[in-house]
């Protein structure tokens, strides 16, 4: 088994799992922990919402303790802020500490956060001075390949970042105006990796074993980051760890197994999140799950309107019947 060092954290080289708002929780975590998942990355927190003692920023930071290195992420705009959160940060005991400066979300971005810092380089460097300052933990920081394509600026990004000292970079081959349309980009991963001296973690459009090796292959990137590949597939991560040993993956899960997991998942939602929230998230995370299920158009109106197990028994049983 290969692995990384970012700061003195090792890492597996073979799969991480981003950092998707609303959808990457604690229970998903878990979830992709039971199978092999590298590295996680928590749901992106605000610098400003835990300054001013926001409990939900606070949950949003709560891990189980396995054997996986885990990150918070920040985000904001503002150097005292990102700095002064991250000892509400350490409360949690993260292993790295993550500054997001690539989400393309209006809202985030729109306050100047996220992928919009890619714009103002001198301000990204002052944030990420004052957050290594203040974190006893790595650091890392989550960028793109620039907010459009007459301002693609990865490269001189990545310098900056490394040089204000950011332990390792993390790169998602779209622009900020793209969202998550294609194409990806896996040259600017490459140009970036071959710029820079820490590691670079690549993410961008992995979806099976093959889209690992190959990204592997064509970067040279440290590790690989999976997002939208990941949901409603957990198993995924042990299918990465098997190819890039053997050349071979075991096969999908059979439906009855798939089910089980995406039970278990939403069982672990409600601990963490209560019934009301949970059932509410756990909507999107069935609707993922029979993605490619025989039957899973028609069935797709039951995911949108659970709010009890026993809704979720319902659905599995026609799922189990359909795909047998």
């Amino acid at each position: 088994m290969l692995y990384i060092k970012i700061g003195n954290v090792e890492i597996k080289k073979t799969a991480a799992l981003a950092p998707m708002a609303g959808t990457a929780d604690r229970a998903f975590r878990t979830i992709c922990e039971e199978y092999g998942v590298a590295y996680t990355v928590g749901e992106m927190v605000s610098a400003k919402g835990l300054i001013q003692g926001s409990l939900k920023s606070g949950k949003l930071m709560e891990r189980d303790f396995a054997n996986v290195p885990f990150a918070v992420q920040l985000f904001g705009a503002d150097p005292y802020d990102m700095e002064k959160a991250v000892d509400y940060c350490m409360e949690y005991k993260p292993d790295i500490i993550d500054i997001n400066m690539g989400c393309p979300a209006p809202k985030i971005a729109g306050n100047g956060g996220g992928s919009a810092l890619m714009k103002d380089i001198k301000l990204s460097e002052k944030i990420i001075k004052a957050v290594k300052r203040a974190s006893p933990v790595p650091l890392t920081v989550k960028i793109r390949k620039g907010w459009d394509e007459n301002s693609v600026n990865a490269v001189e990004f990545a310098k900056m970042c490394e040089s204000a000292g950011a332990d390792a970079i993390t790169i998602h081959g779209r622009t900020r105006k793209q969202m998550y349309a294609p194409p990806v980009d896996w040259d600017i991963i490459k140009e970036v990796k071959n710029t820079v001296k820490i590691p670079i973690i690549g993410n961008g459009d992995v979806v099976t074993p093959e889209d690992a090796k190959r990204m592997y292959e064509h970067t040279n990137c440290d590790l690989v980051m999976i997002g939208r590949g990941a949901l409603g597939r957990p198993w995924i991560f042990s299918q990465i760890e098997q190819y890039l040993a053997t050349g071979e993956y075991d096969e999908e899960p059979r439906i009855k197994k798939q089910m089980e997991i995406m039970r278990k998942q939403i069982e672990l939602m409600v601990q963490n999140k209560g019934e009301k929230v949970a059932f509410s998230e756990a909507r999107k995370h069935c609707a993922w799950y029979i993605k490619g299920v025989k039957g899973a158009a028609k069935l797709r109106a039951l995911c949108g309107s659970i709010n009890s197990f026993n809704d979720i028994d319902k659905l599995v049983e026609k799922i189990i019947e359909l795909g047998e």
